[in-house]
């Protein structure tokens, strides 16, 4: 870690270029995202604008910059930030060519649209096999951490006609599959994820949770994870608190009243968890509700 320091400080002290100071700005940031040193990451990528200017870079600093996003992302995720994790994400899995974004391979599709030497060029630029990025851990996270974000946004705005799309991509997957008139076991992780995002409409999280955190799902996913266990678990949480929410904006209009120990119940939370998310919200002006606290007599 102090050499990094060290290395880093030196490149910014001295280079006159800018490119040699940017690509030693992503290492930083990179190799604290990999340590999983979360704040130090975060606060270098904020205070280095690089967002607005990497537009304008070379294709290797380009390439640099979406890994070290997508390092981050994770480290994001692994520190429950999962609008954080969404916003570094989103930008490398929308486009659908996270392989060429990475230097991590060519598509074939798109073939006819390189000549040989562009292709020989691109090639060059690939990255050695022991440094790719699992793509499937990172499409998994990303779909993840748009279910947390949007079913409750949908949710809460059912009936709006203004509602804007979070995430287009983990849209796209959730309205082809209700387009679907059979619908077979999950098998991929996309389809998990879907299915794991319909039981959650409906405020049932421990299907959704079994849906997210299941044998083959973690062979595939959590268990590559830095601590697997405590990601598991730190999930299990957030996947609690946010089906907690949708349950009351899809079925607050059905209660007249509803105890805050019942809820806990349901969800399996400690009272005062419920009674913070629920202030939240009334706060918010997300949920017409009030609380009543109930005083016990002497």
């Amino acid at each position: 870690m102090q050499v990094i320091e060290k290395l880093c400080k030196y490149v910014y002290a001295k280079d006159s270029t800018d490119r040699l100071r940017t690509r030693a700005i992503l290492s930083h940031i990179y190799h604290h995202a990999v340590q999983d040193n979360w704040f130090q990451a975060r606060d270098l990528i904020l205070m280095s604008h690089l967002q607005e200017t990497i537009q304008h870079s070379d294709p290797a600093t380009q390439i640099l910059y979406n890994r070290t996003m997508a390092h981050l992302g994770l480290c994001t995720f692994r520190h429950a930030n999962i609008k954080d994790a969404h916003n570094c994400l989103v930008d490398l899995m929308m486009t659908g060519k996270v392989k060429e974004l990475l230097a991590q391979g060519l598509l074939p599709q798109r073939q006819h649209e390189r000549s040989k030497e562009q292709e020989k060029i691109e090639k060059q630029r690939q990255m050695p096999f022991h440094m790719h990025i699992n793509l499937e851990l990172l499409g998994c996270v990303y779909l993840v951490s748009a279910m947390l974000i949007e079913i409750p946004y949908m949710a809460a705005h059912e009936f709006d006609a203004r509602r804007r799309m979070i995430s287009k991509t983990f849209y796209r997957q959730l309205r082809s599959s209700e387009r679907q008139s059979l619908v077979g076991p999950s098998e991929s992780m996309r389809e998990h994820v879907v299915a794991a995002s319909k039981a959650m409409r409906i405020g049932n999280w421990l299907a959704c949770k079994n849906f997210i955190i299941n044998e083959k799902i973690n062979a595939k996913v959590w268990d590559l994870f830095y601590q697997a266990d405590k990601v598991r678990k730190m999930l299990t949480r957030l996947i609690q608190k946010e089906a907690l929410r949708t349950y009351l904006f899809t079925y607050s209009h059905v209660y007249d009243s509803i105890s805050m120990p019942t809820l806990a119940q349901m969800f399996e939370l400690e009272k005062a968890v419920v009674h913070s998310i629920i202030s939240k919200m009334i706060i918010n002006e997300e949920l017409m509700a009030s609380l009543m606290i109930q005083h016990k007599q002497l």
